[in-house]
């Protein structure tokens, strides 16, 4: 038997509670099927005063997806980065795989690979979900440029990511995208009567959903004033607001008062644990990412596991993964006003459409994470070939 090809790659893991170590769990069990694969683990990811959250630990008692890992790298430390540039020296994979998602993180980047022999830096493939970050300065610019110094290629998960990263570094970029992620969901979900009634709600009701972090990109803002608009016309119209605010959570609930929407909307600013996901999705009919920009989005990726339909503005990615009118409707805007009238597409047609049967069709014929195997196969013919 061929001995199988070894890929380690280095990013968050379990305990870490971010999406990156949802991302990473999963690709990390699904390239073992065919890899040798080995998760390198942050040690210390960020320092608790530049953490906006409670905490940057997973505190869920059923952490649903993980994967063996070694914690290792210290975010901080510069004796660190050159300690794992050695480990990898010494283990010589076939590619090594570095998770990119925050310019904080570019000096460790560039220390680590800075670090490793000139053989292996040729083996460096950075995964980017998002290049430069939403709230991104110059200098964000050019610590990813300093971060990024040494990639081979890279491997983008969405299409305007592959367009930004060869505009930027004319380097060889594979493309993938995000999972759907069906691991939340309870294996046998049964009707419960009582559930909406548990946020105010009636089985009447039509339920959206704003799920995940809260921050300024995310537009909850234009959704809550598109949202008081609609209830205009539609009086059996509810909001579920539920996720940690990574701000100041007054001027939303302020807000919220001001439109006098507050018997409408229940809100809940808390970060919430794996086994308690699958209650929101399941008590809601909809889910809504008004987002003012974004790549794609892993909450767009967990309705789609819940069968529920989307609404997104059309931002980065977002738009081309819905399929208008069968798994979801894109807003022409990210404004208020375009939010409002594709909810309203969406209560149009809402009764018409099998939407989870549309989402079904669609994670059976267009899920690219699907060929992530061959696409990591492709990576390192690359990266073992000379320049």
């Amino acid at each position: 038997m061929a001995k199988k090809a070894k890929i380690i790659i280095i990013g968050p893991g379990n305990p870490y509670r971010n999406g990156q170590s949802i991302f990473l769990a999963h690709l990390c069990n699904k390239l073992t099927q065919n890899f040798e694969v080995e998760l390198v683990n942050f040690k210390m990811l960020y320092p608790g005063f530049l953490f906006p959250g409670k905490t940057q630990y997973d505190t869920s008692s059923d952490k649903k997806l993980s994967f063996p890992n070694k914690r290792m790298v210290h975010s901080l430390n510069p004796f660190n980065w050159v300690k794992v540039a050695r480990y990898l020296n010494r283990q010589q994979p076939d590619l090594i795989a570095i998770d990119w998602w925050h310019p904080f993180f570019g000096p460790c980047m560039r220390g680590i690979t800075a670090g490793l022999d000139r053989r292996l830096r040729q083996r460096v493939m950075f995964i980017t979900e998002n290049v430069i970050s939403h709230e991104a300065n110059k200098v964000d610019k050019m610590l990813t440029r300093y971060g990024l110094k040494y990639a081979r290629c890279f491997l983008a998960l969405s299409r305007s990511v592959e367009t930004f990263l060869t505009e930027m570094f004319g380097k060889k970029v594979f493309r993938s995208a995000l999972p759907i992620y069906d691991f939340y969901k309870a294996e046998e979900t049964l009707p419960d009567p009582s559930l909406r009634a548990q946020f105010g709600f009636s089985d009447n009701d039509t339920v959206l959903l704003f799920f995940g972090l809260v921050r300024k990109y995310k537009g909850l803002d234009l959704l809550l004033e598109a949202f008081a608009s609609l209830l205009k016309r539609n009086p059996n119209l509810k909001l579920l607001v539920v996720g940690e605010f990574y701000e100041d959570d007054k001027p939303y609930f302020d807000q919220v008062q001001q439109l006098g929407i507050g018997a409408q909307v229940h809100m809940e600013n808390r970060y919430v644990p794996n086994e308690e996901v699958d209650r929101y999705f399941t008590a809601s009919d909809c889910v809504v990412l008004p987002y003012r920009s974004a790549t794609q989005s892993g909450i767009l990726s967990m309705a789609y596991g819940f069968g529920k339909p989307v609404v997104v503005t059309p931002v980065g990615e977002l738009g081309a993964l819905v399929n208008p009118g069968k798994t979801g409707f894109v807003a022409t805007a990210a404004d208020v006003g375009s939010i409002e009238d594709s909810i309203q597409q969406y209560l149009d047609q809402k009764d018409g459409i099998p939407f989870a049967r549309h989402i079904e069709a669609y994670r059976s014929e267009g899920d690219l994470f699907e060929q992530i195997d061959t696409v990591f196969g492709e990576a390192i013919s690359y990266v073992s070939a000379p320049l």
